[in-house]
């Protein structure tokens, strides 16, 4: 059986995984920490704003498994907050499990605490001078051979980046100090990756949000969390920063009402709206007189930064120069937000196996939503600005431009007949080998 390596667990390797062997293929899936999901262990919002739209598209599509979990798992739905409609909150403590038993039921083999740190390239390369990927070597110094490969391994870390970029390793879901750096495929084959940029010129960006014992709140913060699924703290003036706004990933919430508030969301933790707020300051403010970061575990000084290490791809998801290497994820755009991830992770898998048989790749149509952001992130991030912008289904830039275009639409029916028109209905279900 043709064989498919994904390197890197979060939502986009797991989509490209599941996607993969869905298609046919023989699927290893290697995670360098004890952990699947990623970013996607401390997150928690789908269904808001254009989400909603592309998560519709992706089932339409066929690639309905991930969607179904988050869903199941909600804690809240058509929940509002600043800047936001109709969101759902999933349980950041459930979602992992689930996910990793729904890839081994698939037939996905699973390695986790399987760091990839080097490759072994052809030394022939293919008809067109596309360089030919053999085999990724992992830090223990073994080597995993495939026909195609898949790099999901985002652009977050290695501790380095976090020190030279923002204010030093805040210990995040990604434990570089426990299960080492992230390493780039794409680099380690001779490519050069992308850098993202902030408005100053600075490389990288913070994540958006910390995470907060909820139960190291007041009884009455915690109620309104319980029962909302959002509360909105009023800040006094003098606690106001509202320079914080332009480090963010997350540009859908560089609002001035997240700078003037303090925004919680209930994904099982209080999910705290901002890069990082003071421990000190944090607890004048009432009702978090006791609070507590649960991750990052310094949140009061700063967060991890992202956005170093993008890969030059088409729209199909295939790396420039390398023949049998796609990319999915955080490693494919400046892209942010789980949704973005399962659907960019989805195409690539999928693909990997259209190479496989030697059809041609799939590229989704400017006229669904997810087909538009992957060529729209790809044409801006050639520009100096498009390397200031964030790409995301739930604000900003590209909410915008789905609103204007006629993409967006909470109706799932008009969606599936979008998918229809263009003879793509349940094409990710299809068996290809």
């Amino acid at each position: 059986m043709e064989k498919v390596v994904i390197i890197g667990g979060g939502w986009s390797g797991c989509a490209a995984a599941l996607a993969a062997r869905k298609a046919g293929a023989e699927v290893t899936l290697v995670e360098k920490t004890d952990m699947l999901l990623g970013l996607g262990n401390v997150g928690g919002i789908m269904r808001n704003n254009g989400r909603f739209t592309a998560a519709e598209e992706n089932i339409a599509l066929g690639a309905d498994e991930l969607f179904g979990i988050t869903d199941k798992l909600s804690r809240h739905v058509n929940v509002d907050f600043p800047g936001h409609k109709h969101a759902s909150l999933y349980d950041v403590i459930k979602v992992e499990p689930q996910v990793r038993r729904l890839l081994e039921e698939k037939g996905v083999q699973i390695k986790t605490i399987a760091r990839a740190v080097d490759v072994v390239m052809d030394s022939q390369a293919s008809a067109d001078s596309r360089r030919l990927l053999k085999e990724i070597i992992l830090s223990d110094d073994t080597k995993i051979a495939a026909d195609v490969f898949v790099e999901c391994t985002g652009s977050t870390g290695p501790m380095g980046n976090c020190l030279t970029y923002g204010n030093g390793c805040c210990m995040c879901i990604l434990r570089c100090p426990a299960f080492g750096p992230r390493v780039s495929i794409t680099q380690k084959a001779g490519k050069n990756d992308i850098m993202g940029q902030r408005k100053d010129g600075a490389f990288g960006a913070f994540s958006g949000s910390g995470k907060l014992e909820k139960s190291s709140l007041s009884d009455e913060i915690q109620l309104e969390l319980n029962e909302k699924g959002v509360a909105v703290i009023p800040l006094k003036p003098e606690e106001v920063s509202k320079e914080k706004l332009n480090l963010k990933v997350c540009q859908q919430y560089a609002l001035d009402e997240y700078a003037n508030n303090i925004v919680l969301l209930d994904t099982g933790y209080a999910k705290i709206m901002t890069p990082f707020f003071p421990l000190e300051k944090l607890r004048r403010v009432p009702g978090f007189e006791n609070a507590r970061y649960a991750d990052p575990y310094a949140g009061g000084k700063g967060n991890s930064i992202r956005y170093l290490s993008v890969a030059e791809r088409d729209n199909k998801m295939r790396v420039t120069g390398i023949e049998n290497l796609l990319c999915g994820g955080e490693k494919s755009g400046l892209f942010v937000g789980h949704t973005e991830a399962i659907s960019t992770g989805t195409l690539a898998g999928y693909n990997s196996v259209r190479y496989l048989k030697g059809m041609r790749p799939l590229e989704l149509p400017k006229q669904i939503a997810i087909g538009d952001l992957i060529s729209y992130a790809n044409e801006k991030i050639k520009t100096k600005d498009g390397l200031m912008t964030r790409y995301t289904f739930a604000g900003a830039e590209y909410f915008q431009r789905m609103k204007e275009t006629g993409l967006y639409t909470t109706d799932p029916e008009t969606v599936k007949k979008r998918i229809r028109k263009y003879g793509l209905e349940n094409i990710y279900k299809e068996p290809i080998i």
